[in-house]
């Protein structure tokens, strides 16, 4: 960090040695910026604020009759529009500032510059609607035209847009219900006709005619179903009846030889048996497949076991007959085939009854049809054509109530709170500023050059700088005497610094002073001359 500090108290030493270029830096661009500053045309800027009040008495009195718009939305639109280009050649030919345009490329200069220069800013906040309208000219009076121009088209635009609006909405309203008029006579006339010419067979309040033949179909085709069905359970509950004289014979064909009985599970466990040895090769006995293959050929086990003893209960009974009558399955196979006949029947009954009906129906369905479509379509659109004239007529109604409260009373009202005015004193250039930079910029041109002429010509200003330059140490440092004449010419360079910067200094208080106080400047001027 020391060596740093030293580092940076070098190069000023530096810059203090080479001061003869600061002060010729200074010299050369102070005086003549300046001098442009002070040649820079005077500025007037003129001013107006405007209030928009949107908080009109009728509109809590028409909330739900009219149609409200949204005027904040349509006064922030109508602020970001205000300088397109067609209002801007509307506020050029207001000002006459087209007249100083010769050429078309001047004319859109123009444009542009009154694009860039016209300042419109809300200043109220988010829930005031006041406007602050600028413009800067070198004329005030053009100024001031300018701003009120711009002003007149911004309330001129609103209360135009609004009306515009109003009443394209009321020629759009009555072309349509003329429209919808002509529709709904014709309708009528039509609808009126029809029903004088098939008064007779118009069908009544009960429902139409194809809601009735459909639903009729559908019972019917529900009703052969169910029968179809039925009668296949018939078919197969009679099926499963055994026959007399078919046991006896089953009987003995069951004997296969004299010591074996084969019954209906002998090859069913047969299976069993071999999947349960190909179990048994890959598994365990515990195995959960070999668990229930087990537990089947168990039962199916007991249950040929039973089958070979009622086989031989028959056998041993008087002459081995078999009755029918006495067999509990037989018997209710016998009393489910009563039931599904019974079944039939009812159904037979209701399918001939709905049968009947459908050709009731459809020998009419050359004639009530074709009239009943025609007259849903014409009650159609007739409905149709009258929900949109009365919903026209209640706009129109509305359209007509919000016109006329516009008319009475603005949405918008505009009071201009402060209107613009040509200025007096020029709002600009800022000279001052402009000659403090000028300064700084002299200032810092000068100490940049002086640094780098030092570091070009360096000159040793310190013993530090000698051992690092020559890698001798140093061990002290001799002054110079008054005889050398050094220290003189020093000090004389130092009081011409001295000078020039308090002469720059003055002139630059004197031009302050000056564009500060222009009119007392000049009347003490006049009164010394």
């Amino acid at each position: 960090m020391q060596e740093i500090i030293e580092q940076v108290v070098d190069y000023l030493k530096g810059v203090w040695i080479k001061r003869r270029y600061l002060i010729i830096a200074t010299w050369l661009i102070c005086p003549i910026g300046w001098l442009v500053v002070a040649q820079l045309d005077d500025v007037y800027e003129s001013e107006a604020t405007v209030f928009a009040d949107t908080q009109s008495i009728l509109g809590p009195l028409l909330k739900g009759i009219t149609v409200s718009t949204d005027t904040e939305k349509q006064i922030e639109l109508m602020v970001r529009t205000l300088l397109s280009r067609d209002n801007l050649e509307r506020i050029s030919r207001m000002t006459d500032l087209d007249v100083s345009a010769r050429t078309p490329l001047e004319y859109e200069e123009l444009i542009k510059s009154l694009k860039e220069d016209i300042i419109i800013k809300k200043t109220g906040g988010r829930q005031q609607n006041i406007f602050r309208i600028t413009y800067e000219h070198q004329n005030p009076e053009t100024a001031k035209n300018v701003v009120q121009s711009v002003l007149t088209v911004f309330i001129e635009s609103m209360l135009g847009e609004s009306r515009s609006d109003s009443d394209s909405a009321q020629r759009f309203l009555d072309s349509q219900i003329k429209e919808y008029e002509n529709r709904l006579a014709t309708s009528e006339a039509k609808l009126t006709d029809f029903k004088q010419k098939y008064s007779d067979v118009l069908p009544n309040q009960y429902g139409g005619y194809y809601q009735k033949l459909t639903a009729a179909k559908e019972q019917l085709k529900s009703i052969e179903l169910m029968i179809l069905e039925t009668k296949t359970q018939l078919e197969s509950a009679r099926a499963q009846l055994p026959k007399k004289g078919d046991d006896a014979n089953q009987a003995n064909n069951n004997i296969v030889g004299e010591n074996t009985i084969q019954t209906t599970y002998d090859s069913r466990i047969e299976e069993l048996e071999t999947a349960l040895d190909n179990l048994l090769l890959r598994y365990t006995e515990k195995h959960p497949d070999v668990v229930e293959v087990k537990n089947r050929l168990a039962m199916l086990s007991k249950q040929r076991e039973k089958e070979i003893e009622d086989f031989l209960n028959s056998e041993s009974s008087e002459g081995g007959s078999y009755n029918l009558s006495q067999n509990p399955v037989t018997q209710g196979i016998m009393i489910q085939i009563n039931q599904l006949e019974n079944l039939i029947a009812s159904a037979t009954v209701r399918a001939n009854s709905y049968q009947q009906q459908v050709t009731e129906l459809e020998s009419k369905i050359h004639i009530l049809p074709e009239i009943e479509a025609e007259l849903t379509a014409l009650n159609r659109d007739y409905g149709i054509t009258k929900d949109q004239y009365e919903q026209l007529l209640s706009r129109k109604e509305t359209a007509q109530i919000a016109k006329q409260a516009d008319e009475s009373t603005n949405k918008i009202n505009f009071r201009i709170i402060d209107p613009p005015k040509a200025p007096t004193e020029p709002s600009g250039p800022k000279r001052i500023l402009f000659f403090i930079a000028v300064l700084i910029a002299g200032v810092g041109v000068g100490t940049g050059l002086s640094l780098f002429v030092s570091q070009i010509s360096p000159v040793v200003t310190s013993g530090r700088q000698v051992s690092q330059v020559t890698g001798i140490p140093v061990f002290g440092v001799v002054s110079a005497t008054e005889n050398l004449g050094l220290q003189k010419w020093h000090r004389r360079k130092t009081q011409i610094f001295i000078l020039s910067n308090m002469l720059l200094l003055s002139i630059l208080f004197a031009l302050v002073v000056y564009f500060s106080f222009p009119d007392a400047i000049q009347a003490l001027v006049r009164k010394v001359m």
